[in-house]
């Protein structure tokens, strides 16, 4: 089986096991997305789920939240980690959109790119969710599976996004990386795989080690 063989298969199997392709961060808008993306860095998305609606009933537009303290900002998301960075970034990724971007959220990776504390990972969540464009989120359970199923041979972001790539079709590039955090958490996870259980067992070469 070639590399783009196993990776059709796994997108197949995987709609079979999670029809609705969703994203585990819980968001109302764009910006909320986004926002909520920015404070997964090295953090839960359960436990951005619960910091988020206290942020936002505080800070519920782009004008506030340029226009908030980030000491306030950290407040709220201190048990997210990193507060203080993220809270920094928040607050200038808000003011940076209001000012040379009209408001607008940008659809592109490289203007995304461009906001303070938006990284590629964010940046393709972005797209692809808000704008529904092809895209490869490659977070950590997207890089520690694909790698076991062979898929990718690198542990770095950007050259699994890429080697990604080459092997999905692009209108299923996007959701395959939504399943693959569900499918992460509940079956390949990082620390015991139940591989004797796994519905991609029959073509992923890990699973005969």
């Amino acid at each position: 089986m070639t590399k783009k063989q196993r990776a059709l298969a796994a997108v197949d199997a995987l709609k079979a096991l999670y029809p609705k392709a969703v994203c585990s961060l819980t968001a109302q808008n764009p910006l909320q997305l986004l926002i909520a993306t920015r404070l997964s860095a090295q953090c839960t998305d359960a436990r951005v789920n619960l910091v988020t609606p206290a942020l936002f009933a505080r800070f519920p537009t782009l004008d506030s939240l340029a226009d908030a303290d980030p000491e306030e900002v950290g407040d709220y998301i201190r048990s997210c980690g990193l507060y203080k960075t993220k809270a920094r970034d928040i607050v200038a990724m808000c003011r940076m959109l209001r000012e040379e971007y009209d408001g607008r959220i940008p659809d592109t990776v490289e203007e995304l790119t461009k906001l303070p504390g938006v990284g590629r990972k964010t940046a393709n969540l972005i797209c692809g969710d808000v704008y529904g464009k092809p895209a490869v989120v490659a977070d950590t359970h997207c890089i520690r599976i694909s790698g076991r199923l062979g898929l990718t041979d690198s542990k770095d972001p950007y050259k699994v996004e890429m080697q990604l790539k080459k092997l999905l079709p692009p209108e299923e590039s996007n959701n395959f990386c939504h399943r693959l955090v569900h499918f992460g958490r509940d079956v390949c996870s990082a620390r015991a795989p139940t591989c004797g259980t796994c519905p991609l067992a029959a073509f992923c070469p890990s699973a005969a080690d």
